[in-house]
């Protein structure tokens, strides 16, 4: 069975940074996609970044670029999102999910459908 925990979500003010963890078990991360996604009250899920734990290419939205790196470590199946220069506008539940890499080349990285795991999100608060 496939179970994906996420953690590493509170609240911080702006410009600080928070570390997220997504564990993952009865999965290999050999040769998957693992993104992160956020959904904020009232809108659609959205996608944050991705990494390819295979090769390590990595996609990030345009609103976290040069703020938020996601990594992975295989040996461990885990992956992190670590954000810096946290904004208002990053609050939201944050979601880990996978995916076989052949769904996210065929449906795009930072998309919703291309997933079929998902955690059960970690809230990230960032406040004035």
């Amino acid at each position: 069975q496939v179970q994906l925990v996420e953690s590493g979500g509170g609240s911080v003010q702006t410009g600080g940074s928070l570390r997220l963890s997504c564990a993952v078990s009865g999965y290999s991360l050999r040769s998957a996609c693992m993104g992160w996604f956020r959904q904020s009250p009232g809108k659609e899920r959205e996608g944050v970044a991705t990494i390819f734990t295979g090769g390590g290419s990595t996609f990030y939205a345009d609103s976290v670029k040069g703020r938020f790196t996601v990594s992975a470590d295989n040996a461990k199946n885990t992956v992190f999102l670590q954000m810096n220069s946290l904004k208002l506008e990053d609050t939201a539940m944050y979601y880990c999910a996978s995916a076989a890499a052949d769904r996210c080349y065929l449906n795009g990285p930072l998309v919703v459908r291309s997933y079929n795991y998902w955690g059960q999100g970690t809230q990230v608060t960032v406040s004035s």
